[in-house]
């Protein structure tokens, strides 16, 4: 599984790259902010590879809240790459967090090859993203404690509770905290 590259951008184009890595010349499709925010001839790529039985194609993210929202969201029923690729162009992720904790229809329509049933739909299966308990988005990290902690067979009520009250600012410390907490219930 291929799941970075360093090289040098020998093509750029809106929605994809070429990269040369070590001579081996790699395209990666790429959103419309990830092609805007590379600026350097040298770049670190995070990729996901999709593999079908007629191709194998590489898409490239400089961000890695944007390569966790392509690969959330192909898995959901009805999304394909392309869909999933128009919504990271269309949204920052942060921005796409948000319409999926309003729930707003009318936003996610914009993204070209999403109708109202379609919209509708991804947000009933994305109504369980993490939300803190202000109404922002939850860290990354506070995502990732989560499901370590579910993966444990805790339920999900009380590890919102539980992580409300933490103060550590890493994965594995939050993990750690809460489960002293946890424990202490």
């Amino acid at each position: 599984m291929i799941v970075g590259l360093i090289g040098e951008v020998v093509k750029k184009e809106p929605t994809y790259i070429h990269l040369n890595v070590n001579g081996v010349i790699y395209e990666l499709f790429v959103s419309l902010h990830c092609s805007a925010a590379i600026d350097k001839r040298s770049v670190k790529i995070h990729t996901t590879l999709i593999v079908r039985e007629d191709s194998q194609t590489l898409y490239g993210f400089l961000d890695t809240m944007e390569k966790k929202l392509f690969d959330t969201l192909i898995k959901l029923n009805g999304v394909g790459p392309k869909v999933a690729m128009a919504i990271c162009s269309t949204f920052r992720p942060q921005e796409f967090i948000e319409i999926v904790r309003r729930k707003d229809v009318a936003s996610l329509k914009k993204v070209p090859g999403i109708g109202p049933k379609s919209a509708q739909r991804i947000l009933v299966e994305l109504g369980e993203f993490e939300m803190e308990s202000e109404g922002a988005p939850a860290s990354n990290y506070n995502q990732e404690a989560v499901m370590a902690l579910e993966s444990l067979g805790f339920k999900r009520e009380q590890i919102q509770k539980v992580l409300s009250s933490c103060e550590s600012t890493d994965t594995a410390s939050l993990v750690k905290e809460a489960l002293k907490k946890i424990q202490k219930i």
